[in-house]
C-alpha cells in the first residue's frame, strides 16, 4: 500500500510560524545585550587586569596567577573575609527572626492598623543606605549623639557605639534596620499565597494560632526564607556603603582592610593598585559563588524526601 506524501503547509503558515520562533530571541536579545556590556565584559576586563602587574621600574608585566598567591596570603583581605562572616553570623539571623515575626503577625489578623504598621516597618528600606548610615552615625556618635548626651546628663556609662568591640554590633544594627522590611513583605507575600483549605483543616483538627503557625505556615515559607537568605549572604560579602561611611567618623577602628569590599576600593583608588584590586575582587566574587552555590544545594537536598 502506497503512502500519500503530506500536503506542504501553506506559504502563510510557514512565515507566521518564523516569525513566532524569531520572537523570542528578539525579546531576549535587548536583555542579553546589557548583560554582556554591563556584566560579562566587565568581569572578563577584571580577570585580564588580575593577571598583570604595574612596577615603577618595567612598567605593566604579565605575572600569571602571582596575584592570586599573594590575595590568598594577605592577611587583609583574609581578615576581611573572616569579619564578613562574622557580620553574617551575628546580623543575618536576628534580620531573619524579626522579619518572620512580623510577617507572622500582620498575616494573623490580630493587629490592628496592620497597613500602618507594615508600611512603618517597611519605610526604613525606602530610606538610601548612605543616609541610613548618616543618621545612625550621628545617634551612634561619643560627643554629640543623643545616647552619649543622654548618658553624659543623667552620668551614666557612656555606650561606646564606634569602639572597636561594638562596631561590627552597630554596623549589624543598621543594616538590619534596613532590610527587616524588605525580608518581610517577602515572607508576608508568601503567607498569603497559603491556600485556605489548609487553615479550615487544622481548625477542624482542633489546632491553635501557635500549631498552625507551626505545622503549616512555618513550612510553607520554606522557599521565601531560603531565598532571603540566599540574598543575605550576598549583601553581607558586599557590605561597603556603612563602613566606608562610619570610617570617617571611627578611623582608628574602621581601616582599609574592614571588609573585602573596602579593602578592593581601597587598593583600587587610594594605593592605585588597579592590578592588585581586580584580584581581590575577582576572589571575593569567587567565594560569593561557593558559598552561595554551597547553601543552595544544601536546601535543595534537605527539601528533596
Amino acid at each position: 500500500m502506497t503512502t500519500l506524501p503530506a500536503p506542504a503547509a501553506p506559504a502563510g503558515r510557514r512565515s507566521a510560524r518564523s516569525r513566532q520562533s524569531a520572537a523570542g530571541p528578539l525579546f531576549v536579545a535587548p536583555f542579553m545585550l546589557l548583560f554582556v556590556l554591563l556584566f560579562l565584559a566587565p568581569l572578563g576586563y577584571a580577570a585580564y587586569l588580575s593577571l598583570f602587574q604595574h612596577k615603577l621600574i618595567g612598567g605593566t608585566s604579565f605575572v600569571g596567577l602571582d596575584n592570586y598567591t599573594k590575595a590568598l596570603q594577605d592577611p587583609q583581605f583574609l581578615h576581611g573575609v573572616l569579619r564578613v562572616v562574622l557580620f553574617f553570623l551575628i546580623q543575618v539571623p536576628v534580620m531573619l527572626l524579626l522579619a518572620l515575626l512580623f510577617a507572622l503577625a500582620l498575616d494573623s489578623g490580630l493587629l490592628r492598623l496592620a497597613k500602618v504598621v507594615r508600611l512603618g516597618i517597611f519605610v526604613p528600606y525606602a530610606v538610601p543606605s548612605i543616609v541610613a548610615t548618616l543618621m545612625w552615625g550621628y545617634l551612634y556618635g561619643p560627643d554629640f549623639g543623643p545616647f552619649a548626651q543622654f548618658s553624659r546628663h543623667f552620668q551614666l556609662p557612656q555606650p561606646h557605639f564606634l569602639s572597636s568591640s561594638w562596631m561590627l554590633g552597630s554596623l549589624a544594627n543598621i543594616v538590619t534596620w534596613e532590610f527587616v522590611g524588605y525580608n518581610m513583605i517577602i515572607l508576608y507575600a508568601a503567607l498569603r499565597t497559603i491556600p485556605g483549605d489548609l487553615y479550615e483543616a487544622a481548625s477542624v483538627d482542633g489546632a491553635g494560632a501557635w500549631r498552625t503557625a507551626w505545622s503549616i505556615k512555618l513550612p510553607a515559607l520554606r522557599p521565601a526564607l531560603t531565598m532571603c537568605l540566599l540574598f543575605s549572604i550576598i549583601g553581607s560579602f558586599q557590605l561597603f556603603n556603612e563602613p566606608k561611611l562610619l570610617q570617617a567618623i571611627a578611623p582608628s577602628v574602621i581601616d582599609s582592610g574592614y571588609t573585602a569590599t573596602l579593602y578592593g576600593y581601597s587598593l583600587a583608588f587610594t594605593g592605585q593598585q588597579v592590578n592588585y584590586a581586580a584580584t581581590v575582587s575577582f576572589l571575593l566574587g569567587l567565594v560569593i559563588v561557593i558559598v552561595s552555590y554551597t547553601f543552595l544545594l544544601t536546601a535543595n537536598r534537605r527539601r528533596t524526601p
